[in-house]
């Protein structure tokens, strides 16, 4: 993957996917290291969340004690805490050429209200498309894990949120979903194992960056 990037914007967007326990937040720490030790500037970012109502929106959607909350509500939350994301974050960032690091994007919500709620894969990407005025990323790299090698790593934690608490065969789904949407658009993907090492993970991270100018 080479210049000019998808969005016609002097940065660069890549965004990290998988299942619970995948080890994003590892691998993103480890990447905006990287590069800002080349001398990038980097916004590390999260989804959901990014900015102040979307962190609110985070609250309300994956802490328990707000009641049920229904697939199509818990998918209309994602995509607007992703609207506000993408337009006060993401993209200013990118029109001053920053390299934007995020923890999950668009394909979260594919693969979690899509899938794994069955609210169909096409429904939640027209939605998040329309969110987002159809920004991609320049490359999503895909950590794929097993669901009960994730739930095996997430049980250090304190306590699991509404969606990692769901069982294995929601998280088996949304396996399924991720590994689907990077066939889908290979070019766009690098989909590694998560059970290799963390710093075997990020080397092939590194590798993989789409080069821009510097």
């Amino acid at each position: 993957m080479t210049y000019p990037l998808p969005h016609g914007l002097p940065g660069l967007f890549i965004a990290l996917e998988g299942g619970d326990g995948a080890g994003k937040s590892t691998q993103a720490s480890l990447l905006c290291r990287a590069l800002e030790e080349d001398g990038r500037t980097v916004v590390r970012t999260r989804e959901p969340g990014g900015t102040p109502i979307g962190e609110k929106l985070r609250a309300l959607v994956l802490e328990h004690g707000h009641g049920d909350i229904d697939a199509r509500t818990e998918a209309l939350l994602f995509a607007a805490s992703r609207a506000a994301h993408v337009h006060q974050v993401i993209v200013p960032a990118l029109t001053r050429g920053d390299v934007v690091v995020c923890d999950r994007y668009i394909d979260s919500s594919v693969a979690y209200q899509g899938a794994g709620r069955n609210l169909g894969a096409q429904a939640v990407l027209d939605v998040n498309r329309w969110a987002t005025d159809g920004l991609r990323p320049d490359l999503t790299v895909l950590l794929d894990v097993d669901p009960a090698e994730g739930r095996s790593r997430r049980s250090g934690r304190l306590a699991e949120d509404r969606l990692e608490a769901e069982p294995d065969a929601f998280h088996t789904s949304i396996r399924s979903a991720f590994l689907d949407l990077a066939r889908q658009d290979p070019a766009r993907y690098l989909v590694l194992s998560a059970a290799g090492s963390p710093d075997a993970i990020h080397e092939a991270i590194l590798e993989q960056l789409p080069r821009i100018p510097a």
